[in-house]
C-alpha cells in the first residue's frame, strides 16, 4: 500500500487538475448554484414536474452542450413559440449521462453462476479522473465500482458489500482504489457523499469507512489503521458537527443530546429542498402533507441518507411517506456504525503511539455502546429498534436494522439470544431475511430483502454462536439468487423473500435494477463462508438463453 503521504500528494496533484467551474462543487459548503434543479430553474422544474423522464434521475444526470446561463436563456426564449416542444428542446440541449451507465446484459447460454458474477467487475468498473465541468458527475482519482443500472456512480456503503466481493475475487487492488477514492472525498469535501454527483454532497450514507479500512488492513497489516488515521477522524468530525453547541433536550445536525446529557446521533441533510434525483416524487409527497414542505423535504433526504430509502420504520403511520420523521428518530443500525468508528480511531491512535486519543475514543465508543443497549432496546419484542429521542421511548418497529449491534458485536449475550429468537420468528423468510414486517410499497419493508442486510445478519449471529440461524439465512438467501439466475440470468438489487423463485423486489421510486454491486459481493462472501453454497453458485446455470437489454 502507498503510503499516507504519498497517496494525499496524488490526490493534492488531482484536484488541482480539476477545471474551475467542477471545483465549485468540491469545496465545503457547498455552493447550491452548482445544482441542476438550481441552475436551470424553471426548465428544472418544469422537466421534472411534466415528467418528461419515467425517471426523475435521468435529467441531472444528463450534460448540456451549452452554458447552463445559455440554456436557460434559450428555454426562456423558446417555450413561448407556438408547439413548443419540451421534450424535443430537452434532446436539443443535453446529451446523455457521463458515464452512460454499465452495459450488464443477462448471462450466456451455460455460463455458470460464479463465472458470471466474477465477469461483470469489469463491466462495473469506472474511471473518471476527468469529466466535463458541466456534467454533475464528480470526478475521483482512482477506478471505482457502480453498483449497476440507473446507478451511474460509486455509493459509499453500497461499495462496502462490493468490497467483500472484490476480495473474494483477488481483487484487492481494486478494493484499496475504493478506499483512496473515499479517502479522497473525506479529504476534500469533509465527508464521504451519498454518491459521486454533485447533487448528493449534501449527505452521506451509513458510515462504513471503518469498516472499509478495517478490511483492507487484513490483507494490508495494521499500518493501514495509520495510513487512514486523519481521513477517520475527520469522517467523525464530520459526523459529530454541532456537539459542542447542542444542549440537553435538542439537535443540531446529526447530533442530538437527550435531556441526560448522553449524545448520539440521527441521519440529517444539509438542504430542504426536492431532492434532484427524485425531484417530482418529493414535491407531490410534500404536497399531501399538513406540514411545512421544507420539513418534509429534509426529512426524505435524511431517510436517503440512511441508504433504507424509504421504509415504514421512518413513517409515522408506518404507511404513508407524507408523515417521513426521519429527524425524530436515533437509528441502531447509524449509532452502531459510529461506535465501530469510536473503536477504530481507538485502535489507530493506539497504533500510532498516542495512548491519551486512544482511551478517549475506546471511552466514547463505551458510552455510545451503553446508550444502544438501554435505549433501543425493545425488551418487550427482545429487538433493537429506532428511539424517538423527543418522546423518549422506542417505535417498537421490528426491522432487520435490529441486527446492527449483533453485526458490530454490540449487543449483551442476553440481548442477542433475543435478537436470534426474534430473527427466527418474525423476520426469517423462505429467501432469506425480510426488512420488516411492515408491507407498505416501500423498497425497504416486506416482501423485499436486501444483500446487505443478510451480510449483517449472518456474520452479526455467527459473532454470538448463533451458527444454525446464521447458516438458515445464508442458504435461503443464496438460494434466491441462484433461483433469480436460473430463471432469468441476471442477479438484481433487492429479491422477494417471501417465496422461493428467486422474483425480483419491487416498489420504491424506479424499477428494480440489474448488476448489481452489493447482491454480487455479497453472494461471493456468503460463498467463501461456506463451501456448500460456493457448490451451489458455481454449478447454477439459466435455464435459457435469456434476451440482452
Amino acid at each position: 500500500m502507498k503510503s499516507s503521504r504519498s497517496h494525499r500528494m496524488l490526490a493534492a496533484i488531482f484536484l488541482a487538475l480539476i477545471p474551475a467551474p467542477a471545483l465549485q462543487a468540491q469545496i465545503v459548503g457547498l455552493d447550491y448554484t452548482v445544482l441542476p434543479s438550481i441552475k436551470y430553474g424553471p426548465l428544472y422544474r418544469d422537466v421534472q414536474l411534466r415528467g418528461i423522464f419515467p425517471d426523475s434521475k435521468t435529467f441531472p444526470d444528463l450534460v448540456p452542450h451549452a452554458t447552463p446561463q445559455n440554456v436557460v436563456r434559450s428555454y426562456s426564449a423558446a417555450r413561448q413559440a407556438p408547439g413548443f416542444d419540451l421534450a424535443r428542446f430537452v434532446s436539443s440541449c443535453f446529451s446523455g449521462p457521463i458515464p452512460p451507465g454499465p452495459a450488464v446484459n443477462p448471462a450466456g447460454e451455460g455460463e455458470t453462476l460464479a463465472t458470471y458474477v466474477v465477469s461483470l467487475w469489469p463491466v462495473l468498473t469506472e474511471s473518471h479522473s476527468s469529466v466535463s465541468p458541466r456534467a454533475t458527475l464528480l470526478p475521483l482519482p482512482y477506478p471505482y465500482v457502480v453498483p449497476g443500472g440507473r446507478f451511474r456512480e460509486v455509493y459509499y456503503w453500497d461499495s462496502y458489500f462490493t468490497m467483500l466481493g472484490l476480495e473474494r475475487s483477488g481483487k484487492h487492488a481494486l478494493a484499496v482504489d475504493l478506499l483512496k477514492d473515499f479517502a479522497f472525498e473525506i479529504d476534500h469535501y469533509a465527508h464521504i457523499p451519498n454518491g459521486n454527483r454533485s447533487y448528493y454532497l449534501s449527505r452521506s450514507q451509513p458510515p462504513f469507512f471503518a469498516l472499509m479500512v478495517e478490511l483492507i488492513a487484513r490483507h494490508d497489516g495494521t499500518a493501514t489503521y495509520v495510513t487512514y488515521l486523519p481521513e477517520l477522524q475527520a469522517e467523525y468530525d464530520w459526523w459529530m458537527q454541532g456537539d459542542k453547541i447542542v444542549r440537553p433536550g435538542g439537535a443540531n445536525r446529526h447530533v442530538v443530546e437527550l435531556a441526560d446529557g448522553t449524545v448520539l446521533n440521527r441521519y440529517w441533510d444539509e438542504r430542504p429542498a426536492p431532492r434532484d434525483e427524485s425531484y417530482k416524487e418529493d414535491v407531490e409527497t410534500a404536497a399531501t402533507s399538513n406540514r411545512p414542505q421544507a420539513v418534509v423535504w429534509r426529512n426524505l433526504r435524511a431517510a436517503a441518507e440512511s441508504g433504507w430509502d424509504f421504509s415504514s420504520r421512518w413513517l409515522t403511520d408506518g404507511r404513508t411517506l407524507a408523515t417521513v420523521r426521519t429527524l425524530d428518530l436515533l437509528p441502531p443500525d447509524l449509532n452502531s456504525l459510529l461506535a465501530q468508528l469510536e473503536r477504530t480511531l481507538a485502535r489507530a491512535y493506539s497504533l500510532k503511539g498516542d495512548a491519551e486519543n486512544s482511551a478517549a475514543y475506546a471511552a466514547r465508543a463505551n458510552v455510545r455502546t451503553s446508550a444502544i443497549q438501554r435505549l433501543m432496546w425493545d425488551a418487550q419484542d427482545g429487538v433493537f429498534t429506532d428511539y424517538l429521542w423527543r418522546q423518549g421511548k422506542t417505535t417498537r418497529a421490528i426491522t432487520a436494522a435490529t441486527i446492527a449491534p449483533l453485526f458490530l458485536k454490540l449487543a449483551t449475550p442476553a440481548q442477542a439470544q433475543a435478537v436470534a429468537d426474534a430473527v427466527s420468528r418474525k423476520l426469517l423468510a423462505p429467501g432469506g431475511l425480510a426488512t420488516s414486517l411492515v408491507e407498505s410499497d416501500q423498497q425497504w419493508d416486506a416482501p423485499n430483502g436486501w444483500a446487505p442486510l443478510q451480510w449483517m445478519a449472518v456474520v452479526g449471529l455467527r459473532n454470538y454462536g448463533f451458527d444454525t440461524s446464521a447458516e438458515t439465512i445464508a442458504t435461503r438467501w443464496v438460494g434466491e439468487n441462484v433461483a433469480g439466475y436460473e430463471k432469468a440470468a441476471k442477479l438484481v438489487e433487492k429479491y422477494n423473500v417471501s417465496t422461493t423463485g428467486g422474483e425480483e423486489g419491487g416498489g420504491g421510486e424506479y424499477a428494480t435494477q440489474i448488476g448489481f454491486g452489493w447482491t454480487n459481493g455479497v453472494l461471493l462472501a456468503l460463498g467463501d463462508l461456506y463451501p456448500a453454497l460456493q457448490r451451489e453458485i458455481d454449478r447454477a446455470v439459466p435455464a435459457t438463453q435469456a434476451p440482452v437489454h
